[in-house]
């Protein structure tokens, strides 16, 4: 049941990459320090990087297929989930780790709702992109 065009699904990359830099911010967690904080961010960052690798609507450089891109999604999800447990801040206040295991459960949700395949404009730009390069 994958009905989320990439199109989408690349708004949402760069919406949730911002969300989760400023998350200690948004959720008052910041005085908590550590992994609670490093990890969001981190993981923001990187995945404005690998959006911009992506070969959909809105990378810029084009070089990861959307499949791998959601293989990175999951497993950045994942480790963002299990992050208050594995670093120890699931003792701390609701506020700083909620955030981590319901953005993570979220965008593993949205990976399995998104297409796997960019819409034909981006086909068709990187095949011509292809032929003149090959000309």
């Amino acid at each position: 049941m994958r009905f989320i065009p990439t199109k989408v699904h690349a708004v949402l990359d760069y919406v949730v990459a911002v969300a989760l830099i400023f998350a200690p911010t948004i959720f008052m967690f910041e005085e908590v320090g550590g992994a609670a904080v490093i990890i969001p961010r981190v993981l923001g960052v990187g995945l404005i990087l690998y959006s911009l690798l992506t070969r959909y609507e809105l990378g810029l450089v084009k070089v990861i297929g959307m499949p791998v891109h959601l293989v990175f999604d999951v497993l950045a999800s994942v480790f963002l989930i299990a992050s208050p447990f594995l670093f120890g801040f699931a003792d701390e206040a609701p506020n700083a780790w909620v955030p981590h295991i319901a953005v993570g459960i979220a965008v593993i949700l949205v990976v399995l709702c998104s297409k796997s395949q960019p819409g034909a404009s981006v086909t068709d730009t990187r095949t011509k992109s292809h032929a003149t390069t090959a000309a």
